[in-house]
């Protein structure tokens, strides 16, 4: 694992230990071993304390995040949506475009192998989208002109702009009588 992020009150690795160790139940072992899976799948894998309390796994991007519940440990993978998920782990926030999660209850256990894959195919799509270029990199294209702030035309030179365009119709004069 790399050097987590620096958090204050310790590192993010400490943090995350403490949590687990103070969770001391089906909740703290669950979440163990899913840090434990997350760090054998990506020895490079940074570990962050974030919103005030929440373990975060991130590669080139965030992974996914493990939270703690009273039923329930959450791992929620921040793209999940663009994921495949051939073993259908993902049983939370179906409804959702982007995130996906995985709800473990007591007694369950999640499948190694299949929770392996999502975690490199999470890190395949932050890597794939890291190494897209920049604006300033693609390749050139025409540009369309836009005016600038210094050579937009003020409401009244528009008007006057309009008024010389535009052709006016000859008043209709009337004969006098």
């Amino acid at each position: 694992m790399k050097k987590s992020a620096a958090s204050p009150g310790g590192s993010a690795s400490a943090l995350i230990s403490e949590r687990i160790a103070e969770l001391g139940d089906w909740r703290g072992s669950t979440l163990a071993r899913m840090r434990r899976l997350i760090s054998e799948e990506d020895p490079e894998v940074i570990e962050e304390w974030k919103w005030m309390g929440t373990p975060v796994w991130s590669h080139d991007g965030m992974i996914c995040t493990g939270e703690s519940y009273k039923s329930v440990v959450k791992l929620t993978f921040a793209k999940g949506a663009s994921l495949e998920d051939p073993a259908r782990l993902f049983n939370s926030s179906l409804d959702g475009n982007v995130r996906r999660a995985i709800d473990i209850h007591e007694g369950e256990e999640v499948d190694a192998a299949a929770f392996k894959a999502l975690v490199r195919e999470a890190i395949a799509l932050n890597s794939a989208s890291r190494a897209k270029p920049s604006g300033a990199a693609k390749s050139p294209t025409k540009k369309k002109s836009s005016p600038t702030s210094a050579t937009r035309a003020t409401p009244a030179a528009k008007a006057k702009s309009r008024a010389q365009a535009t052709p006016r119709a000859k008043p209709k004069l009337r004969a006098k009588k």
